[in-house]
């Protein structure tokens, strides 16, 4: 991690800050996301970065870091609904990641379109089945439908019967992209503006696999191959969409591999989101490394012996397959680790170690998220941090009333 400050340096601000706050609560650390903003935008290599906000899940946040620096611009959003709602709150630029198939939601999108058609959001397609659905739900609107192309950035190997990488699109090949991106120009109710390709298995998975250095090369080997075998084919894939429509932004990345993207021409904006937050997912990477800044407090409750301390709640698990890398980690004081046996749970979660001997009941203890946005899943609100004082308490999704997913 790139963290200028020592983990007791940093328990001290924030028990300064957070003396008179009863935890559970969740916040940001501005000194932090402030220095991994400027740690991505490096990487980017002047490449302007869209916003993800799934990693985000708060609407003051994106507006400040938007208005900041104008490396930042737009926002790639992860459903329709909330795009709408960013939209009717005068966010701009907005691009949506997946597919929609909420017909109530394509109807309003039809209508924001007919009102201010170069402005509107941006819907996900990647098959006609998606083309069918979007004009059985719109009619003949008054102006085309805008739309991106999803295009596979999955690494196929043993003659295509094993598949590295995020199952999302079935347009693998440039020129299945070019005969969707034909059949598309051939409906005068949508019109292709976009295109992205998202490498999950590069952008999403460290290339440090912690006390495991076989599995480390294994990763490394992979990522290296997949991403020179992606360059070639994406770039063909451009070419061919542009041969027969007009395209405004193609898009790739994300937070672990934007120094990649910054060297594809044909990609004109790369994508971010994570990296704001630092969740403990990109702790692993070797290209580049970022200070924690989200993270939440839980009260002491409990001593059921020597060593261990109980926390309340904190059963906070991240999305994806299973396992202990799902589950949040201590952080702060350090010294503290989870028991193998519970792990954080719903209602408590028991801590091991020497610092567990020095703590309280009603004392804090400071945990790290897996992941990035879905930690606003389970709070309201989060406190903005700057040296060792709250300087303000902002909405996330859920404390605006929008739980989207």
């Amino acid at each position: 991690m790139n963290d200028p400050l020592a983990p007791a340096e940093r328990l001290v601000r924030y028990e300064a800050a957070f003396a008179d706050l009863d935890p559970p609560f969740a916040f940001v650390d501005l000194d932090a996301m402030r220095s991994n903003s400027a740690d991505m935008l490096r990487r980017a290599g002047g490449k302007p970065i869209r916003i993800a906000s799934k990693s985000l899940r708060c609407r003051p946040l994106m507006r400040t870091i938007l208005d900041r620096d104008d490396g930042y611009r737009g926002v790639l959003c992860f459903t329709l609904p909330e795009a709408l709602w960013l939209a009717g709150e005068g966010v701009a630029d907005l691009v949506v990641a997946y597919p929609s198939t909420d017909r109530a939601a394509l109807r309003a999108l039809a209508e924001l379109t007919a009102a201010a058609p170069s402005t509107a959001p941006v819907v996900m397609v990647d098959s006609t089945e998606h083309l069918d659905l979007i004009e059985r739900t719109v009619g003949r609107p008054a102006k085309p439908v805008r739309v991106c192309l999803d295009f596979d950035a999955s690494y196929w190997v043993a003659g295509g019967r094993v598949k590295i990488g995020p199952k999302r699109t079935p347009i693998h090949t440039p020129a299945r992209a070019r005969e969707l991106a034909a059949e598309i120009e051939r409906r005068p109710a949508l019109s292709l503006v976009g295109m992205m390709c998202y490498e999950g298995h590069i952008a999403g998975v460290g290339d440090r696999v912690p006390g495991n250095l076989l599995k480390t090369a294994a990763v490394r080997r992979m990522q290296d191959a997949s991403y020179a075998e992606l360059r070639e084919r994406r770039a063909a894939a451009v070419g061919e969409v542009r041969a027969v429509a007009h395209l405004e932004f193609v898009n790739a990345g994300g937070t672990g591999d934007l120094e990649r993207v910054a060297t594809e021409p044909e990609m004109t904006e790369a994508t971010a989101g994570s990296g704001f937050y630092a969740p403990t997912l990109f702790d692993n990477y070797s290209a580049f490394s970022l200070a924690p800044a989200a993270m939440f407090a839980l009260p002491v409750s409990r001593r059921p012996g020597p060593g261990i301390v109980t926390a309340l709640g904190g059963g906070y698990l991240a999305s994806g397959a299973g396992g202990k890398d799902r589950m949040p980690s201590p952080y702060l004081p350090e010294g503290l680790r989870l028991d193998a046996q519970e792990g954080t749970g719903e209602v408590q979660t028991p801590l091991l170690g020497a610092a567990a001997d020095r703590l309280r009941i009603g004392d804090r203890v400071y945990l790290r998220h897996t992941k990035a946005g879905e930690l606003c899943e389970r709070f309201d609100r989060l406190y903005l941090v700057d040296g060792d004082r709250i300087v303000d308490e902002v909405p996330t999704y859920r404390g605006e009333g929008r739980t989207f997913l």
